[in-house]
């Protein structure tokens, strides 16, 4: 009979990380951390990071910043903004680590990103640009090789 408590206690924890990817999905932007993120859904970091771990197959801070990179993605194709503007406006607080972060999702740097995808996706409609185009989730962008002429 402990089965059903513990089935039901799985099931509360699910629809508590839903919300709490949900509310990662709407507030990119905002200065989120764990903490904050953990608060909202009254659960420890530590446990937040172990269950959404388990979930969703990444961290919270990782799944933040793959929302992230993906709005960054849609405000470089457009073209009519600097990589330090994108990189604030989607609530990025150090270049550095956004275009690290850029970089091992995308494959390439963000300003290498604005160039190609400027010309790439300019015939495409914005919602076939955007499904083209989603970053890579956990390292796994190939790496670009030098073609040798």
């Amino acid at each position: 009979m402990s089965s059903r408590p513990a089935t039901a206690q799985h099931l509360r924890d699910l629809a508590l990380l839903r919300r709490v990817r949900d509310r990662i999905d709407r507030e990119y932007a905002q200065p989120l951390d764990v903490e904050a993120l953990a608060r909202g859904v009254n659960m420890s970091a530590g446990h937040l990071s172990r269950q959404f771990r388990l979930a969703y197959g990444e961290s919270p801070y990782s799944y933040l910043m793959t929302r992230r990179i993906e709005r960054a993605m849609a405000l470089l194709r457009r073209g009519d903004l600097s990589v330090t503007e994108v990189c604030f406006a989607v609530g990025c607080a150090s270049l550095g680590t956004f275009s690290t972060r850029f970089t091992e999702l995308v494959g390439m740097s963000p300003s290498t990103y604005r160039r190609r995808a400027a010309n790439a996706t300019a015939a495409l409609p914005p919602c076939v640009a955007k499904q083209v185009t989603r970053p890579v989730r956990n390292r796994e962008a190939p790496l670009i090789e030098p073609h040798l002429v």
